[in-house]
């Protein structure tokens, strides 16, 4: 133990216990490490394209490329560590490395959501506002909203992180979770973790359910100017709608899933983890793809791009 006193108790280390008797363990882990080279194949070639061509340095893909960033860097917060974890085990970890393990995977799972959000403002001024849509979606625009997220989503899980380092561990040093989870650190502090339980309580408001709201807003309103506009118009709008209501699916779908199951009762412990980790790895492998395949302009930039890698055949 370091810094001990009768008031506080902080650990040199935790031991994450995750999973447990695990029998396809291993084939899971090695799943797992093809997700992340996917993901990472899949997140870098949609950042490069957006980068290189400058058709697509417009307000929309800006917040493109940062779900994109966000992908990458959240699967890069949690696979790399959870394999070394379980498949090399490597259970024993540093406090301080605990706490920005927690940080790094929560802000980015946050930032992710708050990024779909802003997807579907997007949508709701391009298809309810359209005369309106160059002058309100502007770069200084989405720059000022991005940096709210990043802001928003710091401050909270900063404070998540700091309310963690105050809690004093004198129970247990062994979380039982897949990571450092926020809930299984605080539930094995001997203090009171009252004020914890509260603050995420406010956190998990403004980080999902509030951008779950602004997303079925923005489509409850489309859908109600939809109901006014001719066929032809309707399918347009749906068709450049399709790609972001399924990234909204792939993110939120298996995360309220993992959440709900959670309190089935007889829930196998590994079944639970298993669920939670494809929650959040998942949908950063699928969403390049996704909008690469389901957005026009994308799938068009590709096949030029494809087109002039081709070798010229010399007649």
């Amino acid at each position: 133990m370091e810094n001990s006193t009768l008031l506080h108790v902080r650990p040199a280390k935790f031991y994450i216990n995750g999973f447990f008797s695990f029998p396809q363990g291993t084939y899971f882990y090695i799943f797992m490490w093809f997700v992340y080279l996917a993901t990472v194949f899949g997140n870098i070639v949609l950042l490069l394209i957006i980068l290189l061509v400058r058709a697509l340095h417009t307000p929309k893909y800006m917040v493109v490329f940062n779900l994109a960033l966000t992908d990458l860097c959240g699967s890069t917060s949690l696979i790399p560590k959870l394999l070394d974890t379980f498949l090399f085990e490597n259970r024993y970890i540093e406090f301080k490395a605990c706490l920005s393990y927690m940080f790094f995977v929560l802000f980015f799972s946050s930032m992710q959501s708050w990024t779909l959000a802003i997807m579907s403002f997007d949508r709701f001024i391009a298809i309810c506002f359209p005369l309106q849509y160059h002058s309100v979606v502007t770069k200084p625009v989405v720059v000022l909203m991005l940096l709210f997220v990043w802001l928003i989503s710091l401050c909270i899980l900063g404070t998540v992180v700091g309310l963690i380092d105050h809690l004093s561990f004198c129970k247990s040093l062994v979380i039982q979770s897949y990571y450092c989870d926020h809930e299984s650190l605080y539930h094995i502090a001997c203090n009171s973790a009252l004020v914890n339980q509260q603050f995420v309580m406010f956190g998990g408001v403004v980080i999902f359910l509030i951008p779950l709201s602004l997303i079925g807003c923005s489509y409850v309103n489309i859908a109600i100017v939809l109901k006014k506009t001719s066929v032809g118009a309707r399918v347009k709008a749906i068709k450049t709608c399709t790609s972001h209501l399924m990234l909204v699916a792939i993110f939120f779908i298996p995360l309220i899933t993992a959440k709900t199951a959670v309190h089935l009762p007889n829930f196998n412990p590994n079944t639970r983890m298993t669920n939670f980790v494809l929650s959040q790895t998942i949908p950063s492998l699928l969403n390049p793809f996704v909008y690469s395949l389901k957005t026009e302009e994308m799938r068009n930039v590709i096949k030029h791009i494809c087109g002039r890698c081709k070798p010229k055949i010399i007649q």
